[in-house]
């Protein structure tokens, strides 16, 4: 049985004191809630951070709220939240799309958002969503708290924004009116890690695409955003013709490594499929808004 390197233990009581323990610690020191990525990647030797620093006891980070014209998700939130939010649900159900298809009910009982888009793993789904919602990240630091655009926030595989000391404390997005959204997966078993994802996000305004957001999963795409379909999108009337080109683009967007679960052809072709798929689905569910 593979067991992680040695490390040592430590249980945070509030942010700032997770935060001290990042800086007294080092960088060799990270911070843990449900564990679902990190502990498999140090059972593999994969990761061998020297400290854990544990936040389950960290409830100012366990929240869902609408304030303003903001949605805020705690970085302690669990994917079974999300789930069963019915707040989620009304403004982007993209979340209950994706949480449906997230691992099973044990994963989801103890993972949280924070942890899943801190790994930065490239078939990580909420990744997806975040980057089709244009949500943007806080992250706290010795230097306060700022935000980033979730665009500059994976930087590539398995690495953030997030510096050494610092860490992920809440998920923001805009709510505006006429939305919709949705996402689409293929795995190779319930529960598994995506073949492709898509998720898109259309905003509309008369009529028209004002706003659109793809984030592609699983395929190789930088920052898991495809911005060339999503520039396509703007200022057109949602259709059949204009979604079938905004997937051509996805699908050149894309940059899959052949495995196990397909060929790179076969995912890149998938990808473009998934695309056209959460469009036509998005742009249902903002008509409905819109109507």
């Amino acid at each position: 049985m593979q067991t992680p390197a040695a490390f040592e233990y430590e249980r945070a009581t509030s942010v700032d004191h997770a935060l001290s323990l990042l800086k007294s610690l080092g960088p060799e020191a990270r911070v843990v809630a449900g564990g679902h990525s990190l502990l498999p990647m140090m059972k593999l030797r994969l990761a061998r951070p020297e400290h854990l620093i544990d936040i389950n006891d960290l409830k100012e980070l366990d929240y869902i709220r609408h304030e303003g014209d903001e949605v805020r998700i705690g970085a302690l939130t669990r994917h079974r939240q999300i789930l069963d939010s019915d707040l989620l649900f009304g403004l982007f159900p993209i979340f209950r799309d994706a949480e449906q298809v997230i691992a099973d009910p044990i994963v989801r009982n103890r993972g949280t958002i924070g942890g899943s888009l801190c790994q930065a793993d490239p078939a990580e789904d909420l990744s997806g969503v975040c980057a089709a919602l244009h949500a943007s990240a806080v992250i706290a630091g010795p230097g306060g708290r700022r935000t980033v655009a979730m665009a500059d926030f994976h930087k590539g595989p398995y690495e953030t924004a997030v510096q050494p000391e610092e860490m992920l404390v809440e998920v923001r997005i805009a709510v505006r009116p006429d939305a919709g959204s949705a996402y689409e997966k293929v795995e190779r078993r319930a529960g598994d890690w995506a073949i492709a994802a898509a998720g898109a996000a259309l905003w509309l305004s008369g009529g028209l695409i004002s706003d659109a957001g793809i984030g592609l999963t699983a395929v190789g795409v930088d920052g898991f955003s495809a911005g060339d379909a999503e520039a396509a999108l703007k200022g057109k009337a949602p259709s059949e013709a204009v979604f079938a080109e905004a997937a051509k683009l996805a699908t050149a967007a894309t940059a899959p490594q052949s495995d196990q679960r397909g060929s790179a052809e076969y995912k890149s072709q998938l990808a473009g499929e998934l695309t056209l798929r959460a469009l036509r689905r998005a742009a249902a569910r903002a008509l409905r808004q819109e109507a």
